[in-house]
């Protein structure tokens, strides 16, 4: 499978665990020590990244639904792949109430026949 594919498909899969609001699913494309830096600059690492969105997905993002757009792929090895992925997200209510678009950096590491992600910063894109 070529990069762009392999991509595609990681992100896929957290954009029907977000839309699910499946904090376990969301959590399952990670490798076990990957670091998850979100919009406010938080770390979450390991099993943290699961069970932070599940806390979201109940409370502030509940009802929310996000899309996922690959919009570039970078090889920089043969098993490890630099990705930028913009996210749209819908939430009616909480904090980000309306429409808000993020940027983020994913690196994903070959694992077998698997990639996990390995790294993902996420970064809110101001507005006006």
């Amino acid at each position: 499978m070529d990069p762009k594919s392999i991509v595609e498909t990681v992100i896929k899969r957290l954009e029907d665990a977000w839309n699910a609001a499946d904090g376990a699913a969301f959590g399952a494309p990670f490798a076990p020590e990957a670091d998850f830096v979100n919009i406010r600059g938080d770390l979450l690492s390991g099993e943290e990244i699961a069970a932070g969105h599940q806390r979201i997905f109940d409370t502030i993002y509940a009802g929310s639904t996000v899309r996922y757009t690959v919009l570039g792929v970078r090889e920089l090895d043969d098993r490890i792949i630099l990705a930028h992925v913009r996210g749209e997200l819908h939430a009616p209510t909480g904090p980000l109430a309306g429409e808000n678009e993020a940027i983020a950096s994913v690196v994903l590491v070959g694992d077998g026949d698997d990639y996990r992600i390995a790294a993902f910063h996420n970064t809110l894109v101001a507005s006006g």
